[in-house]
């Protein structure tokens, strides 16, 4: 039997800068973070940041800084690769995005069962989690103790009416509703 937690969508107006993800995540920064024998619990990162994973800077297949804004839906689910050296049998996808007639939809595993999702502006939807305790996380070199992926929010969404929940505390399930409503143009008077 599955149970379902609903997940707050938190909403910013991000109308002055702040201080939340400016430390970029760089493609060598992560290697020596990635392989760093330091690490409390490798799994956990491996988990988190490994191949198919949505938090993975190399969702496809290149380097790319989760904390950076990018267009999913402008891709096709099955576009998402991964390198050549991580295509084998223990590697899998956990991953999923489409869209219906009425909604935007994605799926994703989560490290953990609590996950925050927030909408920028009308513009980007943020899902992130910790996996390892420290207060204002997200100022700092966020990857040692959380996880980030930031998506541009394509056009005509009903963005305000965006869903989020998890399943038995593993998949996070997001529905954001498109916007139906006809833009009608009144024509000049005569």
């Amino acid at each position: 039997m599955s149970s379902y937690k609903q997940v707050e969508i938190q909403i910013e107006d991000q109308t002055t800068p702040h201080n939340k993800w400016c430390h970029p995540l760089k493609e060598d920064g992560f290697a020596n973070f990635i392989t760093s024998k330091l690490l409390d619990n490798p799994t956990v990162v491996h988990k988190i940041f490994g191949a198919g994973s949505f938090f993975s800077p190399l969702l496809f297949g290149k380097f790319f800084d989760p904390s950076d804004a990018f267009p999913l839906w402008e891709f096709e689910s099955d576009s998402l690769i991964m390198p050549p050296n991580l295509h084998n049998s223990s590697s899998h996808r956990n991953i999923d995005w489409s869209q219906t007639d009425n909604d935007f939809v994605l799926r994703a595993e989560i490290p953990g069962n609590t996950v925050e999702v927030c909408i920028e502006n009308g513009k980007i939807m943020e899902i992130s989690g910790q996996w390892r305790q420290k207060r204002e996380w997200k100022s700092g070199l966020w990857w040692e103790y959380g996880y980030v992926r930031r998506i541009e929010l394509p056009e005509q969404t009903d963005w305000r009416k965006t869903e989020a929940r998890v399943k038995n505390d593993l998949v996070l399930e997001i529905k954001i509703p498109k916007n139906t409503r006809e833009c009608t143009v009144d024509a000049p008077p005569h």
